[in-house]
């Protein structure tokens, strides 16, 4: 399987709100206080056009089977968020997620930033995995100004 990871774009806009919204509703994260009903949700090309910012989509035969960006979340520790990355539930466990993963932090860390969080659900089991083999750390409370306070499981990397 030979996929590609490209910068998003307003042709990716649809495919990646379905693939962000199938995935919160498969792991019960809809509603307030979780990613997948964030607002940049419906556009997600138009929110992540800053220099500070990137979303890529994992593309397979031009067909969206996987997303995940950056933003920032503290100017002063230089920290961004890990943000909104999914993969179709039909091409898990190929090495999409762990790439996507990887040209996010390799990006974050060439915007100047030097660490990275994130925050996820304890039932996404497969996603903690592949964050602690990327080198997450666990942390025991979320980072002080995160926004989905539906999430119970917080970690951090060192870039």
């Amino acid at each position: 399987m030979s996929f590609t990871i490209h910068p998003i774009d307003a042709s990716h806009n649809q495919a990646v709100k379905q693939l962000i919204q199938r995935g919160g509703r498969e792991f019960g994260a809809i509603g307030d206080g979780f990613g997948p009903s964030d607002p940049e949700v419906e556009a997600m090309s138009l929110n992540y056009r800053e220099p500070q910012r990137g979303y890529w989509v994992a593309l397979l035969q031009n067909q969206v089977v996987g997303c995940g960006g950056i933003a920032e979340l503290d100017d002063a520790s230089k920290t961004c968020e890990l943000r909104k990355l999914f993969v179709n539930p039909q091409y898990r466990g190929q090495g999409i997620g762990k790439a996507l993963a990887k040209h996010c932090l390799q990006e974050a860390k060439q915007r100047g930033y030097k660490q990275c969080y994130l925050d996820t659900l304890s039932t996404m089991e497969s996603a903690i995995a592949l964050y602690q083999s990327l080198g997450f750390n666990h942390l025991s409370e979320p980072f002080f100004n995160s926004i989905h306070s539906g999430c119970n499981v917080w970690m951090m990397k060192t870039l």
